[in-house]
C-alpha cells in the first residue's frame, strides 16, 4: 500500500513510520526538515509544510491512504490543524483518495464529555482554548468532507512502552480512561487501515 504521511517526525509520526514500512508499505512523509527522518527503504521523505497545499497535494496525489500525526502547534501556529485538514481533504479530493486516517485530542471535546468532572470542563479548556479551537476546527473540516475518514481522539499521551491493548469509545474515552502512549496510537491507526475499521468514526482511546 501507498501511504502518504504527515507529521511523520513528531513522537506518534515516528511509530506510524517504523509500522508502516515493518508491514511493507511504501511511504512518503511530509517534513520541514527532512533530515530529522532517517533514510529508510520504503520511505521518500518530501520537504514541505502541512500549511502549503501544493506541498501537501503532492504528498497525496499518489496514496491509497492518508496518515496525519500532526497535533495543535499553540501560540507557535495556533490553526495548524485546521490548515492542514482543509489542505488535505482538498488535495485526496483532488486526486481521488478515499482514505484518511488522523490523530485528534479527546480533550478538546471534554465539556460535551458524559463522565467528565465539572472542574475539568471547566479549567481544561480554558487553559488549552488554543489550540482546543484548532482541533475542533480540523475535526469539522475533516467530517464535512465526503472522505473515509477516522479521527482518533486521544487522551493524555505519555512516552511509555507499547501495550498493544487498550479501550476504545466513540466520541469520548472510555470511564476512567485518562492516558495513552504513543506507540499505542500508531498502532490504533494501523489497526483501522488494515483491517477498515471505524470508517466515520470519533474513537477516544485510553487505558
Amino acid at each position: 500500500m501507498r501511504l502518504a504521511v504527515l507529521g511523520g517526525s513528531g513522537r506518534i509520526g515516528q511509530y506510524i513510520l517504523a509500522s508502516a514500512l515493518e508491514s511493507g508499505h511504501q511511504v512518503s512523509a511530509l517534513a520541514r526538515r527532512p533530515e530529522a527522518l532517517a533514510a529508510a527503504g520504503g520511505l521518500t521523505v518530501i520537504r514541505g509544510d502541512a500549511t502549503d497545499r501544493h506541498a501537501v497535494a503532492d504528498l497525496v496525489a499518489d496514496a491509497d491512504a492518508v496518515l496525519s500525526a500532526l497535533g495543535p502547534r499553540g501560540v507557535k501556529t495556533p490553526d495548524l490543524l485546521a490548515t492542514a485538514g482543509s489542505n488535505i481533504v482538498a488535495g485526496m479530493s483532488k486526486a481521488g483518495v478515499r482514505r484518511l486516517i488522523c490523530v485528534s485530542a479527546a480533550g478538546a471535546f471534554i465539556q460535551a464529555d458524559p463522565d467528565a468532572g465539572m472542574l475539568v470542563k471547566l479549567i481544561l479548556p480554558r487553559v488549552l482554548a488554543k489550540p482546543f479551537a484548532d482541533v475542533l476546527q480540523m475535526e469539522a473540516i475533516v467530517a464535512a468532507s465526503d472522505l473515509d475518514w477516522t479521527t482518533v481522539r486521544a487522551t493524555r499521551l505519555v512516552n511509555s512502552r507499547p501495550v498493544g491493548r487498550y479501550r476504545v469509545r466513540p466520541d469520548y474515552p472510555p470511564p476512567s480512561g485518562g492516558k495513552i502512549a504513543r506507540a499505542d496510537v500508531a498502532h490504533f491507526m494501523a489497526a483501522c487501515l488494515t483491517e477498515g475499521n471505524w470508517v466515520r468514526g470519533r474513537l477516544a482511546l485510553a487505558y
